[in-house]
């Protein structure tokens, strides 16, 4: 079973495994540790990946990047919209609402939802693990963003399902950072909690964690973020810099050429890791567009005052994450700095001074979210045995249930009969299970959302729950109870509704029993608390924390249910009228707004293969096409080269025409062929050069091959001709069978090669190495069962019976020597010491025997 962890990145992706030694970054392709998360859609394939970012340039409008802005959002979303503006390919609205990235591909222009192509990074992904742990990758772990919503999650276990995946869990990527730091650290406290604060600023976001260590453990305490404060930003302010100045000084609109703004940002990114580390950093790009160098110079400082508005906006997440965990700043006993958009000089001085504190750099920046999510799937593994190490994990969002009252008018009345109740605070653990009991007297329905829409930036509703149909007693309201589970994904439904229904049946009971509470009045102790509602609707649903006991069968508020009552021995005639719960699952059904339906999914996992599948056809045509060309100059230097001897002017001079056409319709006609076409002219080539290249290699390996087989031969027949005693047992015929088989073998060789060093270089060898081999494996198979016959054993000493005045060591003690045994045995092959064995004198003294 695989482990490994994903961290899509806005810009780029690493893929993290664990091993028996623990947590490795995989290289992809080009031997590279991060993958850019780009996809660019061609004529005849896609390039994703690295092939992507290759391609990007001279295909922008069909290169889509940032996927991970995009996936999840509804289209007129302000960051949304915001992002647009500087993303070279077209998006569009949906019929849904979400957005639609066009793109050309396959010779016409086609949609994909984010979801699709964020699926396609992720099959890439997916690629680059299994070659490098050589075995199928199925189970891993994904670490998204804090601030992804309800339906931002779904959409990445969707993009999952349509790459072949099956995420163990969602892991925030601040909390994949705090595994990844903790689990290594071995002095941590059993009492004292070690406070640390993790910032880590990405390309496009900014996001806090503090989290507690205790030993063995971690508790996420408070998370904050701001999805528009990353190191992108910082190249927009440089980029829109220098493009009003190019504007000015050389009169030329970069913002009106799509491939002139991606080379003018790829400049400023440049710059600004440039400005980390030295004062002034000049800008250089040749014929950025209409064939005119540009050049500018930027200072460190003016770049700290052009990015004045972004660093103010730093404190902000700063100052939220210690007021919601309610710590100082003396409170906080490190600070951990990570991500790709950490190392402006300028964002450290900002931590600094806020934490009173030089912030730390223990972590790998861009690889520490990874290797946290590979070793949060190495933990959910059964196949690795990891360190114990629990993750408390903590919700960043606040999640109600709203729902209409109970009165027999409400379920069709307007807003103002809408009640709710806060199901999962904001810091709420992951996973985490509520119960809530309504009474109601048929179908009602529930809506999931958000309690603070104004932080979210996102619709207030996530999901409605259909509950029903179910028959409820007349004149009287059903009660029905709906466990509510925020999973570990962070994503939170009604997972199941139970309707409870009374019954009173008469039962035995024992006289001791008979005084103590039945187990079924226990059991409805809590339902009898909250009895039939009142009048009034601002009571009719009660709800439970059920995490305790939300996975244990037949467990309802901690208490078991009736079946697990031990009987009792001691009986009673005496009849009792009991209450029994009588418990039937009602229908619960789904409505998530904005999500994928399963057949939306199915079909978009067909539409990836299918687009999978072109990719392969193409890259094995590529390969046929590449094989073909090799073969044309590789064949062309050696006729001229080693192949001279072994080929003929007229027969060296067709296949050099040959090869020449070859290439020059690989260059025309032969651009864009089909794979089996590629195939059938290498075949058409290779049968002119094949008996080139098998005349060479019998020359090249005879010599070899030849001298293997003197040396059979002569070993064979040297054993035979010995007089060494180990020889002696093989009978005089056996050893002549070996002699006259090496004689024949020579004989054979000798002939052949006469006649092979008659022939010229160039024609076809009658001496073949292949022959040689035959024949060698043919003398080998005649004489080694003869020269390696094993000596016959010798003949097993007579055992004796033992008598009664005989000790175990004299009876152990052996024949003098071989005659004295062998006087023994008869002319029938029968031993006949059984007689002598009874004398005095051969068992009291056998040393007697031996001196005689």
């Amino acid at each position: 079973m695989s482990v490994v962890g994903f961290d899509f990145g806005n810009e780029s992706c690493i893929v993290a495994v664990a091993r028996q030694r623990g947590i490795d970054v995989v290289l992809n392709d080009e031997s590279k540790r991060e993958t850019p998360a780009i996809v660019c859609f061609g004529e005849k394939q896609r390039f994703i990946g690295t092939a992507g970012a290759a391609s990007t340039m001279m295909n922008p409008k069909n290169s889509v990047s940032q996927i991970k802005r995009l996936i999840g959002k509804k289209f007129s979303d302000p960051d949304l919209q915001s992002d647009l503006k500087s993303l070279p390919f077209s998006v569009s609205e949906g019929p849904d609402g979400y957005p639609l990235i066009h793109a050309r591909y396959l010779g016409e222009v086609k949609t994909f939802t984010p979801t699709q192509v964020f699926a396609m990074m992720l099959s890439n992904m997916k690629e680059i693990a299994t070659k490098n742990l050589n075995a199928a990758v199925h189970d891993c772990c994904i670490a998204i963003p804090v601030y992804f919503t309800d339906l931002q999650r779904r959409a990445v276990l969707d993009a999952a399902t349509i790459a072949g995946l099956h995420p163990l869990r969602l892991l925030h990527e601040t909390t994949a950072t705090a595994l990844a730091y903790g689990i290594y650290k071995t002095d941590l406290s059993e009492t004292d909690p070690l406070n640390v604060a993790f910032v880590d600023i990405g390309h496009a976001s900014m996001q806090v964690c503090i989290a507690g260590f205790k030993k063995g453990q971690l508790k996420v305490l408070a998370h904050s973020f701001d999805r528009s404060l990353g190191g992108r930003d910082f190249d927009e302010v440089l980029f829109h810099h220098f493009a009003g100045k190019f504007k000015e000084e050389y009169k030329i609109d970069v913002l009106q050429n799509a491939r002139a703004c991606l080379r003018l940002r790829a400049a400023c990114e440049k710059m600004k890791k440039m400005l980390s580390a030295n004062p002034v950093v000049p800008l250089n790009i040749e014929c950025l567009m209409d064939e005119k160098d540009v050049k500018g110079i930027m200072k460190r400082d003016e770049f700290e005052e052009l990015s004045l508005p972004i660093l103010e906006r730093v404190k902000g997440p700063l100052e939220r994450a210690l007021a919601e965990a309610g710590l100082s700043v003396d409170d906080i006993h490190m600070v951990e700095v990570v991500g790709s958009g950490s190392r402006v000089p300028a964002i450290n001085k900002i931590l600094t001074e806020f934490f009173k504190k030089e912030p730390r750099r223990t972590m790998n920046a861009s690889e520490c979210v990874a290797k946290g999510a590979a070793l949060q799937c190495a933990i959910l593994s059964p196949t690795f045995k990891v360190r114990e190490f629990q993750v408390n994990e903590s919700f960043p969002f606040a999640i109600s249930l709203a729902w209409k009252g109970s009165a027999p008018d409400a379920q069709d009345s307007g807003p103002d009969n809408q009640q709710s109740s806060l199901v999962f605070p904001k810091g709420n653990p992951i996973p985490s299970i509520k119960a809530l009991t309504f009474y109601r007297s048929g179908t009602f329905s529930i809506d999931a959302q958000y309690s603070d829409v104004p932080g979210q930036q996102t619709p207030a509703r996530i999901s409605t729950y259909t509950i029903g149909p179910f028959e409820a007693k007349q004149s009287e309201k059903a009660k029905v109870k709906v466990k509510v589970r925020l999973n570990v994904h962070g994503i939170a439904s009604v997972d199941l509704a139970t309707l409870l229904e009374e019954e009173e049946v008469e039962a035995s009971v024992s006289k001791e029993s008979a005084s103590e509470p039945s187990k079924m009045e226990a059991d409805e102790a809590p339902a009898d608390a909250a009895a039939a509602p009142p009048n009034g609707n601002d009571t009719d649903v009660n709800m439970q924390d059920a995490k305790a006991n939300a996975d244990t069968p037949g467990v309802e508020n901690g208490v078991p249910d009736n079946g697990d009552k031990p009987a009792q021995m001691d009986v009673d005639d005496s009849k009792v009228a009991k209450k029994k719960v009588k418990k039937t699952n009602v229908p619960v059904a789904e409505l998530v707004y904005g999500a994928m339906s399963p057949a939306d999914v199915q079909k978009a996992l067909e539409k990836e293969y299918e687009m999978a599948l072109q990719d392969r056809v193409m890259e094995e045509t590529k390969d046929k096409k590449n094989a073909v060309e090799a073969y044309v100059y590789d064949m062309r230097n050696k006729l001229n080269d080693k192949y001279h001897e072994f080929v003929i002017a007229s027969e060296r001079e067709g296949l050099t025409t040959k090869l020449q056409e070859v290439e020059d319709w690989l260059y025309e006609d032969g651009e864009d062929e089909t794979k089996g076409v590629y195939i059938a002219k290498l075949e058409e080539l290779k049968k002119q050069g094949d008996p080139i290249e098998e005349r060479y290699k019998e020359y090249e390996e005879r010599g070899s091959i030849v001298d293997q087989f003197n040396s059979v031969i002569a070993s064979y027949r040297e054993a035979a001709m010995s007089t060494d005693p180990r020889f002696d047992h093989i009978d005089i015929n056996e050893k002549q069978k070996v002699l006259n088989e090496c004689v024949e073998a020579e004989n054979w060789l000798r002939e052949k090669k006469q006649q092979q060093d008659s022939l010229p270089k160039y024609a076809n060898p009658v001496l073949l190495v292949a022959e040689i081999r035959k024949k060698t494996e043919a003398v080998d198979r005649l004489c080694k069962p003869i020269m390696t016959k094993p000596r016959p054993a010798k003949p097993a000493a007579p055992q004796a019976p033992p008598s009664p005045a005989s000790s175990g060591s004299e009876q152990q003690q052996p024949p003098a020597d071989e005659n004295a045994t062998n006087e023994n045995t008869g002319e029938d092959g029968s031993n006949q010491a059984s007689s002598a064995s009874t004398e005095p004198m051969e068992t009291d003294k056998p040393e007697n025997a031996g001196s005689a």
